[in-house]
């Protein structure tokens, strides 16, 4: 991509930029704002500051991560300074955004360690010789109290009940503890420390970076553009994707387990996936998908093998493509040599469940939702349709597949 700050773009670089960068935003404020921006940085010379902030609060990312992340991206690919805030400070208050009860805090030794995951886990998209690290702790730990109550003294109950996850929460009764209104001004002033032009978060961020807005000007600073990004849908398509509801797909994952992933989506879900993921301009994919003998599968090939290649490279993005190819027209499981495996240790003859297997070795998120997959007859154990929901795994060495395209292996051996 041109760099917008090289001061020699015209105003239709301007607006190629504008449109690359709107692409998949579900908002950006105020009207306007961003543009003028984009023009003052190429006007002199001055690249944007862009922020995006994330609380340590769990160890791994998943693709609904890195919606906001392909947008640092963006701004990094037209020149501007991308600022990726860990909040390891205010991880250990805990974001009350959507949530329907206060979030258990952390403690700082988790925090630390999920911190230095994300470090390693950003650059599978971010350039690092161009992205700026840094902890929202260099500069809340320096709050005096008489700051705290000075920044507090800057919004009112009245405006924090506006939001409508602590509203929800106060019609309900349902507690909400003091600090957690201090969220949202922490966050806030994490813009003013760092000077922020722009600000990025999902749609449930809405009320904190607007805030940002009202916090910086009382700093004397200008204030930032917000932009949201939509909340990624997991692989059921319903529901946001989440570890918790197993319809995720982690960017960590091993290729063949993430290509397979992606294939498994909807056909109206990939059209999501390509606007929100991918580098492909949503125009192309129209043209593509109206063409005449299109095969929307040949479309969710290319997304697949390009979320992999982003995370593990192409070399292992090929391999996992003529593996599921392969899978997929022979209906065989991969090689034995590639295959994922998992050792599962038993104590007794109860925890040989089948639905425990699968739970323990991370097949399914729970084992309600093993019954489940059960029940739908997409569970296989070497090769045999499981037929109850009660049946116990032999002692050895088994193939399991959940899906068409989801395989590992399992030695079950008894615990020592």
């Amino acid at each position: 991509m041109a760099d917008l700050t090289a001061g020699r773009m015209a105003s239709s670089d301007i607006d190629t930029a504008i449109r690359i960068l709107q692409q998949g935003a579900a908002e950006i404020l105020p009207d306007g704002a961003l543009r003028a921006r984009l023009t003052k940085s190429l006007a002199t010379g001055v690249p944007l500051t862009v922020k995006a902030g994330f609380d340590p609060t769990a160890p791994d990312l998943h693709l609904g991560h890195t919606v906001v992340i392909q947008k640092l991206k963006q701004f990094q690919d037209f020149g501007h300074n991308v600022l990726f805030l860990i909040g390891d400070f205010t991880g250990l208050i805990g974001d009350p955004s959507g949530k329907s009860e206060t979030r258990p805090q952390l403690t700082p030794e988790q925090v630390r360690e999920n911190a230095a995951t994300y470090e390693r886990q950003i650059f599978k998209v971010l350039d690092p010789t161009k992205t700026r690290i840094v902890f929202n702790s260099t500069w809340t730990r320096d709050l005096t109290p008489m700051d705290l109550v000075r920044l507090m003294a800057k919004q009112t109950v009245a405006r924090m009940l506006e939001r409508d996850d602590f509203s929800r929460r106060f019609r309900a009764e349902q507690p909400i503890s003091i600090h957690e209104f201090l969220y949202p001004l922490l966050q806030a002033y994490d813009s003013v420390a760092l000077k922020a032009d722009v600000e990025l978060g999902g749609t449930d961020q809405k009320f904190n970076l607007l805030l940002a807005r009202e916090i910086q000007r009382d700093y004397g600073l200008e204030p930032q553009v917000a932009l949201m990004m939509p909340l990624l849908e997991g692989l059921d398509g319903s529901q946001k994707m989440s570890k918790s509801l197993g319809n995720y797909v982690g960017i960590d994952e091993p290729p063949l387990d993430m290509y397979g992933k992606i294939m498994s989506i909807s056909d109206e879900l990939m059209k999501r996936y390509y606007e929100l993921l991918s580098d492909c301009p949503m125009e192309e994919l129209r043209e593509r998908l109206a063409a005449e003998g299109a095969n929307p599968r040949d479309a969710k090939r290319d997304l697949a093998y390009e979320i992999v290649a982003r995370f593990h490279g192409v070399d292992l993005a090929a391999t996992a493509d003529a593996e599921w190819r392969a899978r997929f027209t022979e209906r065989r499981a991969p090689d034995p040599d590639r295959m994922r495996t998992s050792v599962y240790q038993f104590s007794d003859e109860r925890s040989r469940w089948i639905c425990t297997v699968m739970k323990a070795t991370g097949l399914v998120s729970s084992t309600s939702e093993a019954r489940r997959l059960i029940l739908a007859g997409a569970v296989d154990v070497d090769g045999v349709r499981v037929a109850a929901v009660d049946e116990l795994v032999t002692e050895g060495t088994h193939v399991f597949r959940v899906g068409k395209h989801r395989f590992l292996g399992v030695s079950v051996v008894p615990r020592d």
